[in-house]
């Protein structure tokens, strides 16, 4: 059987063509009842620390609030799902994600959505680096002693991740890939419970995002050994880079944006993403992001959905390399 592929440029566009020929009645006074967006992931990661900051802020500029609502499970699959079956009126958004659009497409067999055509891209909302932490017990307290920790005992070396095909995890074994580590990873449902058995000691290292990890660093109850970022963190200055301790090039991120149904008008597209990054560039916004530990990103809808086929073919890579799949 022969199959036509479409270039990618059109598989990008199609959202967008999509959604300008579905009109819906009365898009002038939208939002005119509460909407929903939804977060593939607990409360208490990133995704949803920056949704919350997002819908608190887009509630008092709209005449309607916006709530966040929780729907985790299945690598994010389980959310980005309801996103995609829900009507396309606008009234039901989406946070999409480094793991559920840029790494789930490689690693899941199975995906019950398409990362490229299933949705209507509005903006990215942030970006920021991860990072490697450690409880004050581990043996390492820097990425050199945790890399050869990792090379003299393999597989002894347990980390912990917000689940598996997250940014997270695909991070960790992008380090283990390129300096042949062998570590035996931890998933957890989310950020919230992986940190909490942290600190508790059972397990010893952690891959996070820095908004999630980082009170507790400051607080001293974690140590962060290096930042996956091009340059230091300016919320942890005395912390290094992984590329320039252990593996030189080395950079990951994590990111989230909006997105909507698939099919959703243009008009309601537009409107979003300007309300979006009006509020992405206000100085005092992007200060409050800052110190949570991310990078406002704010961008159109089109620039969106090519950085996110950008990511699915960087992240493309780094499973193959790794092997990893989740539903083999």
């Amino acid at each position: 059987m022969t199959t036509t592929r479409l270039p990618r440029r059109a598989l990008i566009a199609a959202p967008l063509a999509l959604a300008a020929s579905r009109p819906v009645a009365a898009q002038g006074d939208y939002p005119s009842r509460p909407v929903r967006v939804i977060v593939p992931f607990p409360p208490g990661q990133a995704a949803d620390l920056f949704a919350r900051v997002m819908a608190d802020e887009l509630t008092k500029r709209w005449p309607q609030r916006m709530v966040v609502e929780n729907r985790a499970g299945g690598a994010g699959a389980i959310g980005m799902e309801a996103v995609k079956t829900a009507t396309p009126d606008g009234y039901t958004l989406g946070i999409g994600t480094s793991g559920t659009l840029g790494i789930n497409p490689s690693v899941m067999q199975r995906l019950p959505y398409d990362a490229e055509r299933d949705f209507a891209p509005i903006t990215n909302i942030f970006t920021l680096p991860l990072v490697f932490v450690a409880h004050p017990s581990f043996e390492a307290t820097d990425m050199a002693g945790f890399v050869a920790l990792a090379k003299s005992a393999p597989g002894r070396v347990q980390y912990a991740s917000a689940g598996p095909g997250t940014a997270q995890h695909l991070t960790a074994e992008m380090l283990a890939n390129r300096l042949s580590l062998q570590m035996t990873h931890v998933p957890y449902r989310g950020s919230g419970p992986a940190m909490a058995d942290l600190i508790a000691g059972n397990v010893k290292i952690m891959v996070d995002s820095l908004a999630s990890a980082l009170p507790n660093v400051q607080a001293g109850r974690i140590r962060a050994l290096a930042v996956t970022g091009p340059r230091r963190a300016p919320q942890l200055p005395n912390v290094p880079t992984v590329a320039e301790t252990v593996s030189p090039g080395f950079q990951a991120q994590g990111w989230s944006g909006l997105i909507a149904p698939a099919g959703t008008p243009q008009a309601i597209i537009a409107r979003i993403n300007a309300d979006a990054v009006a509020i992405l560039r206000d100085p005092a916004i992007a200060a409050r992001m800052v110190e949570l530990g991310g990078f406002p990103d704010p961008g159109t809808p089109a620039e969106y959905a090519a950085f996110v086929a950008s990511e699915i073919a960087k992240w493309r890579e780094v499973a193959r390399a790794a092997n990893v799949r989740l539903d083999s």
